[in-house]
């Protein structure tokens, strides 16, 4: 069984957290993912409102419907200790394709997350997430040999 992170957090433990979402969410199994969750989690993804796990899971499930080869990386921007700032690679950064045999415009899309914690069980009960979509060509891709790769890529200032 794995160790539940608690806030309030150090560095050492809110990277941990950044990276055990990430892994979660390479899975692209929303109701696993969901458990990280307090069951009356509150998100805003860019212009979408949900409450609950329900509604987390319904999201992810038709997110992943249109977003193929979906790869992600996260990564520490700062935290406090009920809280964690993540930023596209501190920030997140994902790559995805429109189209389920990948041959469709590959998109990389970049952005910000907020994350607050409930004390005591450690489940996020609020995330707010700014995300912005960016098209580019297959060559420039980042993520090709998928999540277990995503550290191995460098990514500079001008991306963060």
């Amino acid at each position: 069984m794995s160790e539940v992170i608690r806030p309030p957090f150090t560095r050492e433990t809110a990277l941990k957290k950044v990276k055990a979402a990430e892994r979660a969410w390479n899975t692209r199994n929303p109701p696993h993912i969901s458990l990280a969750y307090t069951p009356d989690t509150i998100w805003r993804n860019r212009d979408t409102f949900l409450q609950g796990r329900e509604e987390v899971v319904k999201f992810l499930t038709k997110k992943w419907e249109r977003e193929h080869f979906y790869v992600l990386r996260k990564e520490l921007f700062a935290f406090t200790d009920d809280k964690i700032a993540v930023q596209a690679s501190i920030t997140f950064f994902y790559e995805w394709n429109e189209k389920p045999d990948g041959s469709g415009q590959w998109f990389r899309t970049y952005g910000l997350e907020d994350w607050t914690f409930d004390r005591e069980t450690g489940l996020m009960r609020k995330r707010m997430m700014s995300g912005n979509d960016v098209s580019i060509a297959e060559e420039d891709r980042w993520f090709r040999k998928g999540p277990e790769h995503v550290d191995e890529v460098k990514i500079t200032e001008r991306h963060l």
